[in-house]
Formats: structure tokens, sequence, C-alpha cells
């Protein structure tokens, strides 16, 4: 079997692609404070795993999307699940912190692959407000994975240890390269020339001298920035300082995905009466709201955990409409160069959440204040640059 684009099926494996990175993050948080515990380990070090797991997808992005410019889609899409599925196993058998962290490297190394090429696929396939609607309703879909990972994580921790929720992304790195293999088509129309490291240079300076895609890159980093301070942080937050059990903070965890799937089901019919920037509009004032009123709960020393969930499950609302329509206007006006658009994006969203990760690791101790502080800057941030671009983003 073939997939075939407007189909539910295509749309759900290449929601499953991107939804590698949030099943390599959500489904071990629950872990953590386990795995500092094990591997004799500090909450800094706990974190740089998460860390290095972006700056391996930043640096894996520099090249998938050229070089699927060039190859196709295919053949660099199992290349990525095979390297994703060989790290995960490295994950697995980790002796050390150390070793775990290059093995986490290693693992995004692949995972930005699928990841990138997902986004791509998509526009090869679609435009403009059909490409942003199908990223949203992709956002749905693999929306599922993180809210239903941590829960898995956290069951698979009380019953065999953390080491069992790598050994599930080996299981479900096979099944997507079976899948891939069997029914996925070339999208790509037609190859591009030869390679190299300058020619993938050129690419990129051509991209950023474009005004509107570095705002829409902008928009794209702050808000995924915000939703990562608060997966690196939310374990050590909800179960240090408030004292949830692994499941609890699961079941908290998933509440807050519960908000992303909303917002991009929400962003699916508003992109088609507003279109892209108007669901980015009601997105960052979402994620300035959501981050502002987590401060202020948390400034004001609410005791409940409720204080954090809330406001975060309004941010992610914010997230689910304004990341996939950023991620699409980026894209739209590069049908010839969509890889690479992909990548240039996919490194600014992640090198910037990996260095955002690092600081608050470095500054989260018995109190929750780092936290809310990263999502009230990241979505305030979003919101100014949003109405400050308007003048580049008007077409």
């Amino acid at each position: 079997m073939t997939l075939k684009p407007d189909t539910l099926a295509m749309t759900a494996v290449l929601a499953l692609l991107a939804a590698l990175g949030p099943l390599s993050t959500d489904m071990y948080l629950p872990s953590l404070p386990a795995i500092g515990r094990e591997l004799d380990a500090t909450t800094a070090e706990v974190q740089l795993t998460l860390s290095a797991f972006l700056l391996g997808f930043a640096v894996g992005q520099f090249v998938y999307g050229p070089i699927a410019d060039g190859m196709g889609r295919r053949p660099v899409l199992l290349a990525g699940l095979s390297v994703f599925t060989l790290a995960s196993i490295a994950c697995t058998l980790a002796p050390g912190i150390e070793a775990l962290t290059a093995a986490r490297f290693a693992q995004a190394l692949g995972a930005a692959g699928p990841i990138v090429l997902a986004r791509t696929i998509v526009r090869d396939l679609y435009e403009g407000s059909r490409a942003g609607r199908e990223l949203s309703r992709m956002g749905a879909i693999m929306g599922i994975v993180p809210a239903l990972a941590p829960i898995l994580g956290g069951l698979l921790q009380e019953l065999f240890g953390w080491r069992s929720t790598f050994a599930a992304t080996v299981l479900f790195g096979l099944l997507l390269s079976g899948a891939v293999a069997l029914t996925m088509p070339e999208t790509l129309p037609q190859r591009g020339g030869t390679l190299s490291f300058s020619t993938i240079l050129r690419s990129f300076g051509i991209l950023l001298k474009h005004p509107a895609y570095r705002a829409y890159v902008g928009l794209a980093g702050l808000t995924y920035g915000g939703l990562f301070a608060f997966i690196s942080g939310s374990s050590f937050v909800l179960q240090g300082v408030f004292g949830l059990s692994e499941l609890a903070f699961a079941f908290s965890f998933a509440f807050v995905v519960l908000g992303y799937i909303s917002g991009t089901l929400i962003a699916q019919r508003l992109v088609g009466i507003r279109g892209l920037d108007g669901t980015i509009r009601i997105g960052v004032t979402l994620l300035a709201l959501g981050g502002l009123a987590m401060l202020g709960a948390v400034l004001a020393q609410l005791p409940s955990p409720l204080a954090v969930i809330v406001p975060m499950a309004v941010y992610t609302a914010g997230v689910g409409m304004t990341l996939p329509s950023s991620q699409a206007s980026a894209m739209t006006p590069f049908p010839e160069r969509a890889g690479a658009a992909s990548s240039l994006l996919g490194i600014f969203q992640m090198s910037f959440a990996a260095l955002l990760g690092i600081g608050l690791g470095h500054a989260l101790g018995d109190a929750a204040w780092p936290l809310a502080l990263a999502v009230a800057l990241t979505g305030s941030f979003a919101f100014v640059l949003f109405a400050a671009s308007r003048r580049v983003r008007a077409p």
C-alpha cells in the first residue's frame, strides 16, 4: 500500500514521524529523578540529557533537509530512523550519566531526520493555508503521544525502571521504519544538483535574507522554547517542589498536553477563516497570558501544583495555534528549498530551546519561579515579536 495525499493515513504517518521528538523526551520525564539517584547524577547533569537531545537535533537538522532536497525524502528518512533506533538501544544500555547523555545526542541526530522531513513532505504536497491546516492536523494526532507518553513512562518506571522507557523507543523506531519502508512514496518532484557544504550555506544564506522568514523562525523558536522549559523542568518542580508522585506527574503533564491538542484543533478551523497570521495572533496572546499567569501564581506562592499546570495548559493551547502556522508561513515562499527551510527553522528552534534548558537546569533548585519566569519571558517576547514584525510579514 502506498500512502496518498489528503488521506488520514498519510497525515497519521507524518504525525508519528514528527512525534519522535516528544516521545523521546516526554516518556522518560517521570524517570528523571530516578535516573539521578541510580546514576548518582545532579539535577543539572540529568537535565543535560534533555538539552543534549536538542543540541543533537539542531546539528542533525543542518544536513537532513539539504541532503533530502538533493537525494529525495525516502532514503534520508529511512537513514534517520535507523540511527534513531540504534541510539535508543545505546540509551537503554547506558552504564552512566555521561554515556546516557552521549547516547541521547546520537538519538537526536537520528530523530532530526524524520521530524524535519515530516514538515518537508507537507510542503511538497500542500501550499499556504492548506499546509498550515495539515500541520495542525498532524499536531492534533501527534499530541496524543506527549499526552500518553508520560503516563506510559510512569507505569514502566514503577514496573521495570527507567531503562524500560528507552526500550519502548526502540520498538517505536522499528515499527515506524517498517511503515515508511512499506508505504511512504517519494514526494520530491525533481531531485537537486550536487550537494556540498558551500551549497548548504548558500541555501541557508538565501533563507536568512528573507525578513519574513526570520520573523516566523523567531516566533517558532520562542514558542517552543517556553514549551521545552516546561518539559525539562516540570518533573523537578511538580515532583520535587509540589510533591507529586511519578504517576500523578504523568497525568498532570497529560492535562497540559490537552491544552496543546485543543489549540491545534482550533487552529484547523481558524486558519481557513483568519489565515495563518490571524491564527498566530490569537496563539501568541495565549502564550503571553499563560506565561504571565504562571509567574504571578508562583510569585504569590500558591501552594497547589495547579498554579503551574493550569497556566501551562493555556500556554500550550497557544503553542498549538502558533507553532504549526509559524512553520508553514516560514516555508511557504521556498518550495524549491523546502528541506533547507525546514532544517534551518529547526536548528534555530532547537538550539534556542537547548540553551534555555541548560540555563534552567542550573537555576532550578527547590523553587518553581525559574520555570515560571522562563515561560513568561518566552511567551511575552513572542507576543512582542509578532506585533513588531507586522510590516516585514506583510505580503
